[in-house]
Formats: structure tokens, sequence, C-alpha cells
């Protein structure tokens, strides 16, 4: 069918110099055209057609939209690549499992919220924790086995707003890189995977950003600095704003958070630069709420702060090498605190009244956690030959961190692992224990080019730990083989460590208590790592990704089992008549105790269709993930908790006219392994002698609760697939957007969870037991809108 077409003229020049920069070259779907000795070019476009791709030799690339007849185009130099002959830099070597995503995508993606973990989930082999929450399992990791770095700086706590939303702002961010496993040797201490933060350098000339979403609003802006030659640069804040509307008509805290970046960069001498960069973000919630039913009440306090400052000095030693040193500090803070009465709808007797049957359970907690994290990192690559690019480096972090909490009152009875961080029977009422020590690594790898076709990546990582008093040596390889017709073939594989640490249990499900863990000959967690991937260009845009991979975890830190004489002490605590013995819960309960004794493994097929051409009319990506893993533990092997056997993601963004276009995610997975109750025993209580006693309802009936069984039982049921559609409408024009949003827009009551819900049975002596699909997205309207100047 016949387009209407017109010509755009413009001008490319030096974002630094402002010089124009000649030989540009200017793609749209229609052509390409390379700009004269003025920097200026001529181009023709569809007339729903808003993106150009600008790049040139030593140039950055970029996308650039087009909003009118004429355009100043301004590119950025890459540095490194006009002053040095360093054929690529060790972080950003292609390899298997590795994936970039733009900030656009994640603006643009139905369903992230501009949230980058968001984005992230609808990759192969990976799989969101949770609806609300932005925790990631990758290939049968758990979510503390994810390395995230920003600038070169280790990020321990990514998340805002309990998960919410993503400490990253995209609209700072150059790129983001998701390597899923097999990445080089110059990262570590994590076992699944690594992502990747790169902020951009300001603007020189003055500009700026706005936007707003449902969850928070967002400025922008950037220019040159007042001091120094060819400096920039760039501050962002961003705030959740219903919190000011909500808490002055409730009189309430609502949980919120704001945060502040800054950046500041000056380019000294050819190839140096010098970046400060500073972060600080504040959560806060105070709620006091009232229940719906009789006598229900609860209170909420929520306190954490981030703050982070780091200085990287990047530079050129001679002709052929680079040196990038930084120097950061971190601190995240957390105080939690919890008091409730509240009704417990897996606890109660099989009155038909519910005002007689359920009573209130006695919720009170209180949680610190304090990371300290002082850190060094060094990395020199040096060009040794036009065939071998060597790379070492150092880094250093001198931890202090902690953990306190004191739990008071009734546990959670829906919780089996009894080390769950969510009020688990097996942890301690009172605990505050803290680990001062240092970790650090040394690695060493070269990239080896013998011709275009083929490239080696041998690497050597030595881990340490003063925690444990632990070293680990960790060889690792990678190759590319080019077999011709946009084909190319990658392997990677090695060892992979972890070193125990509070830093790392900020995302765990389970708490485990650290506590002289040298003393106890605590281990380095271990995984070894093979992934083979075949990657085929399929026309300019179009790429298909197969790969397969397998990962061997060893020596895993979990919670043990109590000892026999334990369980003997916790037994004789139970103040039972006989006719009731066989409701008390004998089986051993999950400790916080740690102990290395787990194995687990992970095997995977992964497939991606990705189209990168944002200027098309239909864009986007389409993933499929098979995978099993399992964990040995406890004497039996079982389904990993995050073991996702079948998922289906597909990101799709159709342009209906130059200004409107339309865009959706689907997700399809099967679901997660799950604990079912076995059936119910008679719940237990506190007397005044410190007994535990059968507790009884208001009419003198025994109140029941969830039986989960022993560990014979973890994760024998699986959770019902998952299914949840994103739409969204969005609407340009120029330099400002807007868009509408339904999450979840079909309303499926998706099962994250399964809580038991105990209800009368007219035909039983005990109340039965429903499982009721909880946590999940309902069908939530959503917009947002943006603007540029």
């Amino acid at each position: 069918m016949a387009q209407t077409q017109t010509r755009v003229a413009g001008q490319v020049r030096d974002g630094v110099t402002d010089a124009p920069v000649a030989n540009a070259r200017v793609e749209s779907p229609n052509e390409t055209a390379i700009t004269n000795a003025d920097g200026q070019f001529s181009i023709a476009v569809d007339g729903t057609e808003t993106v150009l791709r600008v790049g040139a030799p030593n140039y950055l690339d970029t996308d650039v939209p087009v909003d009118g007849p004429t355009l100043l185009i301004r590119l950025f130099p890459d540095t490194f690549a006009e002053t040095v002959d360093v054929v690529s830099r060790t972080d950003v070597v292609e390899r298997p499992s590795a994936t970039a995503v733009t900030p656009s995508q994640v603006f643009r993606a139905p369903g992230s919220i501009d949230n980058i973990f968001r984005t992230l989930d609808t990759l192969p082999g990976v799989a969101s924790t949770d609806d609300f929450g932005s925790r990631l399992a990758v290939r049968g990791g758990t979510p503390d086995q994810n390395l995230t770095v920003m600038d070169g700086v280790e990020v321990h706590n990514p998340y805002r707003l309990f998960g919410i939303a993503s400490a990253f702002n995209p609209e700072t961010v150059e790129d983001f890189q998701l390597s899923a496993g097999g990445f080089g040797a110059a990262y570590g201490d994590r076992l699944s995977s690594l992502l990747i933060v790169e902020n951009r350098p300001g603007n020189s000339e003055f500009a700026g950003a706005g936007s707003a979403s449902v969850t928070d609003a967002n400025v922008v802006l950037e220019g040159a600095t007042p001091l120094g030659r060819n400096g920039t640069w760039l501050v962002s804040a961003r705030r959740t704003y219903y919190d000011l509307v909500a808490g002055r008509i409730q009189d309430q805290t609502f949980p919120s958070f704001a945060d502040l970046q800054m950046r500041v960069g000056w380019e000294f001498g050819p190839g140096h630069r010098l970046t400060l960069t500073g972060l600080r973000s504040v959560e806060d919630a105070d709620l006091d709420i009232d229940g719906d039913r009789d006598g229900e009440r609860a209170v909420l306090g929520s306190d954490v702060s981030n703050g982070l400052a780091s200085a990287r000095l990047d530079a050129v030693l001679g002709s052929r090498a680079t040196s990038t040193t930084i120097l950061s500090w971190y601190r995240n803070r957390e105080q939690l605190h919890f008091d409730g009465l509240v009704r417990a709808d897996a606890r109660r007797s099989n009155a038909p009244e519910n005002d007689v049957a359920f009573g209130l359970s006695t919720i009170l907690f209180d949680r610190s956690l304090d990371i300290g994290d002082v850190s060094a990192r060094q990395q020199i690559d040096v060009q040794m030959s036009p065939r071998h690019l060597l790379a070492a480096g150092l880094e250093v972090h001198r931890l202090d961190t902690g953990v306190g909490f004191t739990i008071r009152g009734d546990r959670n009875d829906s919780q089996a692992n009894g080390s769950s961080a969510q009020g688990g029977a097996g942890l301690p009422d009172d605990l505050k224990s803290s680990l001062l020590g240092t970790r650090g690594a040394v690695w060493l790898q070269d990239t080896y080019t013998p011709s275009a076709r083929v490239s080696f990546e041998p690497g050597l990582r030595v881990d340490w730990s003063t925690i444990n008093g632990g070293t680990t040596v960790s060889p690792r390889l990678a190759t590319s083989f080019a077999v011709g017709r946009g084909a190319r073939i990658r392997v990677a594989g090695g060892l992979y460590t972890q070193s125990p640490g509070y830093e790392k249990l900020t995302q765990s499900d389970y708490f485990i208590d650290l506590s002289g863990a040298r003393e106890r000959g605590l281990r380095h967690e271990t995984a070894t790592h093979v992934v083979v991937g075949l990657e085929q260009a399929i026309g300019a845009d179009l790429t298909a990704r197969v790969e397969g991979y397998y990962k061997r975890f060893n020596d895993l830190l979990l919670g043990r089992l109590e000892t026999e004489s334990e369980r003997l002490e916790r037994v004789a605590q139970y103040d039972f008549p006989e006719h009731l013995r066989d409701d008390v819960p004998t089986t051993p309960l999950i400790l916080s105790a740690p102990t290395n004794d787990a194995d687990g493994t992970a095997y995977g097929l992964d497939l991606f269709l990705s189209h990168t051409n944002a200027a098309a009319p239909l864009t986007g990506w389409l993933s499929y993930a098979w995978g099993r893993a399992t964990r040995d533990s406890y004497g039996r092997r079982y389904a990993f908790e995050y073991d996702r056997q079948h998922a289906v993601s597909a990101v799709g963004r159709y342009r209906l006219t130059r200004r409107w276009d339309v865009a959706g995610t689907l997700r399809l997975a099967s679901g997660f392994p799950h604990t079912a109750p076995l059936g119910v025993r008679v719940a237990a209580v506190e007397d005044e002698l410190g007994r535990l006693v059968p507790e009884t309802d208001s009419a003198g009936g025994l109140i029941y609760t969830v039986d989960y069984g022993g560990v014979e039982n973890l994760n024998g049921a699986r959770l019902p697939y998952y299914a949840r559609v994103d739409i969204r409408g969005t609407y340009q024009r120029g330099r400002w957007s807007a868009y509408v949003e339904v999450l979840n827009a079909l309303g499926r009551d998706n099962a994250v969870v399964l809580e038991p819900r105990l209800r009368h049975d007219p035909d039983s002596a005990f109340p039965r037991i429903a499982e009721v699909p909880s946590q999940g997205f309902p069908r939530i309207p959503t917009f947002g809108f943006r603007v540029r100047f």
C-alpha cells in the first residue's frame, strides 16, 4: 500500500565541541543518508515515522524522534574508541545469556511501570517472584543470588517502596544489560545473574524532562558545568504524590518514597574523565488502621534510607591501555514495626458463626537492617597485540552489616518453612547480630581474537572473605564463533561463588543467623555454569536466539532442622490431653541456624526473538523458556521454590498513526511449586504458666490451624498457571507524550500464593480447608505522561 512520504532535513553536530559531524549515518526504514562536510542531511520518512537512527565513527549511536521538518542532532564521542586501539571492553563483550535493554523499552513496555525489573521478567529464564515486588529468580537461582552493579558500584537494595518501584530512573540511564549466567571474571560473589546499569552523562546544553506515572513523579535537569572544561551535570528527583493527597484526607503517612540523584563529569585531556555520583533516597510509612471486623487493628511503621556516593576516573594509559578507578560509599538502613490484632483466616473453630469461630491473633514484631559498604575497584585493560586484550582488576569491600528483630505474639501459620522471613515458627524471639569484615577479589581475563569469526575469553577470579575466612578460585571461559550468514555460536562456563553476608539476605525469602560464620565453619556457596547458544540475524532488525543451560549448585546455605534434643524440648512445652496428643506438631522445625547442607541443579532451554528497530510500525520481542530446577536438602530432592517449567512472554507495540500507538504484554506461565496443607490440627495458646494448651473459641470449641506436616511435604504441589495481559495506548506529539494503561486487563485472579482459609464444615467436626488465590495484581487502570524541553 502506498504511504505518504515527506523529507526531513537537519544537521548533526558534536555534543561536546558543537562542531559539525561529517559522514554521519542517518537511517530510516526508507533510506540511509550521509551527512556532508557541514553535517547536513536530507532523508525521506514515512508519514507515520517518528524515529531516526544516527551514528558516526567514534561516536555513540542515538535514536532521534522526528518532531518537525528540521532537526538538530547531537552525537557524543565514544572517548575510548577515538583515543585507544582497544577493540572491546571486558564488561561489554558479547557472551551467551547477555541481553541489552534500553530505557526506551522500559518506558514503552506495558506492565513495566517504568521499572526495569518488571521489563526483565519478560526475558527467557527470568521470573518475578510476585506481582507487587521486583525480586527476580533467574534460571533456578534465588533473588539473593543476583548481582546488581550501577556504574561499577554494587547496589545491595535496588528497590523502592517495598519493591513496587526500582532504584533506577530510566530517564538517567544509558542502558541496562542482564546476564542470566556465564558472565566474565570481572564480576562475582553471586551465583546466578548480573545486571549492569550504566547511567548517561549530562547534555552539554541545558535540557530537561518531566514525567508522572501511577507510582511517582519525576524531574530531570542537565547541562554544562560552570567550572572546568567539557564538564556536564545531571540531576534527577522522584517522589510519590498520592500520599500527599491521601495523607491529608486520612491523617496518615501512607507508604511513600523520594530520591535525589546527581552526576557531574569533567573531561580533562584526551580520554580522561572524572565522574562524581551521589544518590539519596528515603521511604516512610506510618499507618494506624482499624480493621473491618470488631476488635481488629494494626499499626505499621516503616523507615528506609539509601545513600550512595562514588568517584570514578576513566583514563587512557599510553596508546594501548585504559584504566578505571572507582571509590564508593554505600549505606542502606531499614526499620520496620508492626503491632496488630488481626483475624487469622487459617485459624478457627468449626462453629458456624464467624464471630464465635475466629479469635484475634496478636502480631508484634520489630525488624532492623543496616548495610554499610565502603569499596574500591580498579580495572586495567591492555591491548597486548591486535589479537589479545588483557584485563586485570581488583575490588575490595569493607562491610559493616547488622540485623535485629523482636517477635512477640503469634507466628505465621501459613508459612510451611520455619525460617520464613514472614514470621516463620523457627525464628528466634529476639536476635541482634552484626558482621564486620572485608570481602575482596582479583581477576585476570584475556580476550583472544585470532580472526574476525572466532574469539576466546579465558579468565580466572579469586574471591576471599574475612566473614567466614574462605577463599575460592573460579576459572571461567567463553568462546564465540561466527558460522556465516548472520549466525553465531556462543559458549560460556565456569565456577561462581557467593560468600555469606547479610547484604545478600536483604533479598531472601528466608532468614538465617550468620553470627559466628567463621566459628560455625560456613563455606562459600558455589555454582557451576554451562551455557551454549546460537544466535541468528534475520534481516537488519530481527534476531533469534536459542540457548541451553545447566547449573550445578553446591554448599547452599539454608536453615537447619531441629536436633533431637531441641525437638523434644519444644514438644515438652505442650500440655495437651491424651486424646489430643496427635495434634502436637512433633516433626522437626526448620530453624534460622545456618548450614551448607543443600545442593541443587537447574537446566533448561530459552528461546528469544527480538525486533530492535524502534522506528518500525510493529516492534517488540517474544520469549519462551522451558526449565527444571531442584534442591537436595533435608534428606530429599524436591522442586526449587521458583521452578517454572514453562513460560511465554510477548511484548509488542504497533503504530496506528503518526501520533498514536498501542502496545500489549502477555505473560503466560506454569505455576511455581507450592506446599499444600495436609489437614488441620488443634491450635495451641500459651497459658499463665507458660505451657502450650489447646486453644478454644468463646463457646469452648477447639480452634484449629493448618497442618503442613514436615519437610517431606515441602513444595509437593503446584500453583495454578499464571496468565496476565497488560495493554497500553500512547499519544505522542512533538516533545510530549501521554498514555493510559490497564494492568491485568482480563481481570484474572492469579495465584501468586494460595492462602489457606478455614471454613465451617457442617458435615464434620473439623473446619475444612480452602486455598484462595492471593497477592496477584487485580485489574488496575493507570496513566502517565512525559515531556522533554
